[in-house]
């Protein structure tokens, strides 16, 4: 396989809010300038959000004017509001990210609101953005179980992608948000989202709490999904779904995709620098499988 494989770098954004542990702004920075360093071409850098509520999201819109732009590295600002997009559009970010969920309960939990209502809160932002020029990519949180449902049926999660493309998203990352999923029933969600949707509007979203992220990946690869979230050091985790660890680990999907033959434009060696440089910042330990062998 020649194909290539785009990884968005969410470690940033997805990955820091759910760390305990606050990072400096110049820290942050750092994360930032080391991913940049590593070759991938698409980092969400942080969330326009009250600090009140995500003190590890404070001031992403000064982080995002504080990074050097690369014309290949796509730097985008998640805004789940109007005045988030505001003062994403005030640093001169050219891409935004704006989510909901496929289960009523973890939408309500989540941004206090139903999924409708999620979807009209976000033309506003959308309208703002096709007037600005600004890319917005969707998510969808809870595309197979929920924390508070159990199993959501895959026709859901088609409804509610659907209405985000439709409403102007250029992109939809399916969200596995509390990683219980495993390859059969992602085959399952993708047979009836893909008999509407074409492949190059889908990115893949996995959390690895059982083990199944890369499993997973594979099954979406098989399906020609070619757009995976990654976090570096396999950060994060989901704050409303109890025990969820973070997303999959970019040095592990990077291992896949490397050993499939899959191109990814990543430079290894700064990768794994990457790596190492944030687990010491958080004094954590890294769970990326591949990381712990590299550096043995």
């Amino acid at each position: 396989m020649n194909d290539f494989v785009k990884i968005v770098e969410v470690g940033p954004r997805d990955g820091l809010q759910n760390e305990k542990q606050p990072l400096s702004l110049v820290q942050r920075e750092n994360l930032i300038l080391d991913l940049m360093q590593a070759g991938l071409s698409a980092i969400e850098v942080g969330s326009c959000v009250s600090a009140k509520w995500v003190p590890q999201m404070a001031d992403s819109d000064l982080l995002f004017a504080n990074l050097p732009k690369n014309p290949n590295i796509q730097l985008s600002l998640l805004t789940p509001n109007v005045k988030g997009f505001e003062s994403a559009l005030a640093v001169g970010c050219t891409e935004v990210a704006i989510f909901t969920a496929a289960s009523e309960s973890f939408t309500q939990k989540n941004i206090n609101c139903s999924i409708q209502e999620s979807l009209a809160k976000f033309k506003d932002v959308i309208d703002m953005a096709k007037a600005n020029h600004v890319k917005v990519r969707g998510y969808v949180s809870c595309i197979i179980d929920c924390p508070y449902e159990g199993a959501i049926s895959p026709h859901k999660v088609l409804k509610v992608t659907q209405s985000l493309l439709d409403m102007g998203c250029y992109e939809v990352s399916l969200g596995e948000t509390i990683g219980t999923a495993t390859p059969n029933r992602v085959k399952q969600l993708l047979d009836v989202c893909l008999a509407e949707i074409d492949t190059q509007k889908l990115a893949g979203h996995f959390h690895n709490t059982y083990g199944m992220a890369i499993a997973n990946i594979y099954q979406a690869l098989l399906q020609g999904i070619r757009t995976f979230d990654a976090s570096i050091s396999g950060l994060g985790g989901c704050p409303y779904a109890k025990g969820a660890s973070g997303n999959v680990a970019t040095e592990d999907l990077y291992y896949l995709l490397s050993q499939m033959g899959f191109e990814t434009g990543i430079q290894v060696d700064a990768l794994m620098q990457a790596s190492r440089n944030i687990s010491q910042a958080l004094q954590r330990k890294n769970i990326s499988h591949y990381a712990n062998a590299y550096w043995q």
